[in-house]
């Protein structure tokens, strides 16, 4: 198995959109890019630690491509908001892609420069491209939250979709 970590906000909405498709083994929600040893989530969510909330990805390579985790990806963020996601605000929403290893972080610069010149977004793409460091399991109540709450999850989609209409900003599914 490899794996592909990646930050967008609000960890509940980053699951499912990986953890549902076929060649994925299991998805973490957690923290990771701050100083703060083994932080909690309502210490990451004060905004002091550093970390940012993000999703551990462990996939096949052999059944979906790090390209095509790339491509879920941008569609569950908006890139051109570096201070957060959605009405998930602070450094702890940022999107980030992280990578483990030289052919990850090229593929990850590739790909946000496709996006760019694509001219989807009339305003830049500030997803930032960093090395993975230490990531921290988020606590139990936060892994596959869309399954354990699905009411709560449901709102907060709800809440994503409303806050990006009153923004004229696309949510993408």
């Amino acid at each position: 198995m490899e794996k592909a970590l990646f930050a967008g906000g609000c960890f509940w909405c980053m699951v499912q959109p990986f953890e549902t498709m076929t060649g994925i083994n299991k998805v973490v929600s957690g923290y990771t890019g701050g100083h703060v040893p083994n932080p909690t989530y309502e210490q990451v969510k004060a905004q002091d630690t550093g970390h940012t909330e993000a999703v551990l990805v462990h996939y096949d390579e052999k059944v979906l491509s790090y390209d095509e985790l790339l491509t879920i990806y941008w569609q569950q963020t908006d890139p051109t908001d570096a201070m957060g996601q959605f009405m998930d605000r602070g450094e702890s929403y940022r999107p980030v892609i992280f990578y483990y290893n030289e052919d990850q972080r090229v593929k990850a610069v590739a790909s946000k420069k496709q996006l760019q010149a694509s001219n989807y977004y009339d305003k830049p793409i500030v997803t930032t491209i960093e090395k993975a460091g230490a990531f921290y399991p988020a606590e139990e109540e936060h892994q596959q939250f869309y399954k354990k709450n699905p009411a709560a999850y449901a709102r907060e989609k709800e809440q994503r979709r409303q806050w990006a209409d009153s923004h004229s900003q696309e949510v993408c599914e």
